[in-house]
């Protein structure tokens, strides 16, 4: 799909998350958002295959996409992401490395993204950019903790329960199939589940 140009208005959103940490002055941002670029893909699109390298970091603008793994035939769904946020395989984006998962849309999706050469070729002059990511990168390792201790600890309701408190819109978005690839039920069992708790 070919690339456009992102809006005023995502590139403003784009700058709004950026500046949820607040250590990047204004001129950084002449330099970093230029190198920005927008695309859309239709549901069910595959962005980045599981084995390939991912080649960029996105910004959600528009849509719900899903990270998976597959294992004996069936998928494991890992994490959804939606806007304002990042998205991709972010650990093989940072390390440059083989997916370990595949990143999909599961709904009509606009993305800015943004080359691992691009990307560093600004963080490498701007020591501001550079303690920015160590900082989101330290609150993505805690939301990846809790995610963790919910799949060791938690019940099927009560990761069903957290998943809503989180993301209440998401069930109103995507198939239940995707919900319960999720917390790690069937489909069948998850209908039983929403039936029989209060969300």
């Amino acid at each position: 799909m070919p690339a456009a140009h992102p809006t005023t208005e995502e590139l403003s959103a784009l700058k709004a998350f950026f500046n949820k940490v607040p250590v990047l002055p204004d001129k950084l941002f002449d330099e970093l958002l230029p190198k920005w670029k927008a695309r859309n893909y239709k549901r069910k699109t595959v962005i980045t295959t599981e084995g390939e390298v991912e080649r960029y970091l996105y910004f959600i603008c528009e849509g719900v996409q899903r990270c998976f793994s597959t294992h004996n035939n069936k998928e494991f769904t890992t994490v959804f992401t939606y806007p304002f946020s990042f998205g991709g395989v972010v650990d093989s984006f940072l390390l440059q490395q083989p997916a370990k998962l595949t990143y999909e849309s599961l709904t009509t999706t606009r993305l800015l993204y943004i080359s691992y050469h691009d990307l560093f070729e600004v963080v490498d002059k701007h020591a501001e950019l550079e303690k920015w990511m160590r900082i989101m990168l330290s609150h993505t390792l805690s939301g990846v903790l809790v995610r963790n201790q919910e799949l060791s600890m938690f019940t099927a309701v009560e990761k069903l329960s957290a998943l809503f408190a989180r993301s209440p819109h998401l069930f109103n978005l995507i198939p239940d199939k995707y919900i319960a690839s999720y917390i790690g039920v069937e489909k069948t069992t998850l209908s039983k589940m929403m039936n029989n708790i209060k969300l």
